[in-house]
Formats: C-alpha cells, sequence, structure tokens
C-alpha cells in the first residue's frame, strides 16, 4: 500500500463517520450538517482520486444541505424554485467535469438526492438515500476506485434502517411529528 492510497481512502472513513453519525441524530438540520462534513470529506477524496464530477457533486451538496439545514428558519430556502434551479446546477456541473458514462451517476444522485431531501420529510430523505443515493454511489465508488467510500454506502444503508427501526416509519412520515419540527 503506497501512501497515497492510504491518505485518499483515510478521507473517506472521515466521511464514513460523518454519515454514520447523521442518520442518527433526530433532527433534520443534523442530518444535513453531518452530512455537508462528509460530503467535504468525500470531495476531497474524488479530488485525489481525479473523480472530478464525484467531487463537484459532493460540493454541490454541502450547498445544499447547508441551506437545508435552515429550511424552517429561512423562508427564502424554502422556494420552489430552487429545485430547478439546483437540477440545472447539477447538470452544469456534468457538463463542465464530463469524464464520460461514468459522469452521469453523480447527476443521478444529486438530481434525485435533492428532489427527496427538498421535500423536508424525514422518512421520504431516509427512502431516497436507501434507494436513489447509496446504491448508485457504490457503482461509481467502485469505478472510481473510492473503496472506503463503498464502506460508506454499506453502512448508511444500514444506519438509515436503524433510524427506521429506532424512530419508527410512522414518525418519520407524519409531518406533523415532532421530529420533523427540529
Amino acid at each position: 500500500m503506497d501512501l497515497h492510497f492510504v491518505i485518499v481512502q483515510s478521507f473517506g472513513i472521515i466521511a464514513t463517520i460523518c454519515f454514520l453519525l447523521s442518520y442518527q441524530v433526530k433532527s433534520n438540520k443534523g442530518l444535513y450538517l453531518l452530512q455537508a462534513a462528509g460530503c467535504g470529506a468525500f470531495a476531497i477524496q474524488y479530488f485525489l482520486l481525479g473523480a472530478y464530477t464525484g467531487c463537484l457533486s459532493q460540493v454541490f451538496v454541502i450547498v445544499r444541505n447547508l441551506m437545508l439545514s435552515k429550511y424552517n428558519q429561512w423562508a427564502w430556502v424554502r422556494f420552489k424554485g430552487w429545485l430547478p434551479i439546483f437540477i440545472a446546477i447539477a447538470i452544469v456541473i456534468t457538463w463542465f467535469s464530463w469524464d464520460g458514462p461514468i459522469s452521469l451517476i453523480p447527476l443521478f444522485i444529486i438530481t434525485t438526492g435533492t428532489i427527496g431531501m427538498w421535500t423536508n420529510n424525514a422518512g421520504i430523505i431516509r427512502l431516497t438515500g436507501l434507494t436513489c443515493i447509496s446504491p448508485p454511489w457504490i457503482v461509481y465508488d467502485i469505478i472510481v476506485g473510492a473503496y472506503s467510500a463503498i464502506l460508506n454506502e454499506v453502512i448508511i444503508i444500514v444506519s438509515v434502517l436503524i433510524s427506521i427501526y429506532r424512530f419508527g416509519w410512522r414518525t418519520m412520515i407524519d409531518p406533523e411529528a415532532e421530529f420533523q419540527k427540529k
């Protein structure tokens, strides 16, 4: 093992810890902030691997998640026009960082992830992670050699399932539940 490999995978491990913790907090705001930190570490990992679409996608997710962490406090964040604006930004990111068809994977992930996250519904957020975010990242990570990121996605899937068990699916999908208001 060379030093570059260890450094690259270390950033993935740091990100994995942030993501693991994110699904165990009881507020959407906490989830968004911990995931933003994890995305920062993944952005560095993808950059070091030369996976620039993945890198820029992570930067995009940081901005999106920081905005969403203020969803209940800032009315302008709830502006419905953000969704098409962010999807357009995702397309531009993909176009500028195009590395062949592999670049479509992060585009799919950030587009569907943004749609799911913008509902601000804990159940939909977690369901989106289980179906539209983690599985495609696993494919992308295998292709680019982000091995610790693969581990992250497997842990995320397990963590999401644990959070659903701990907090209850009904609580997560009920927009009036205290769980949704934190």
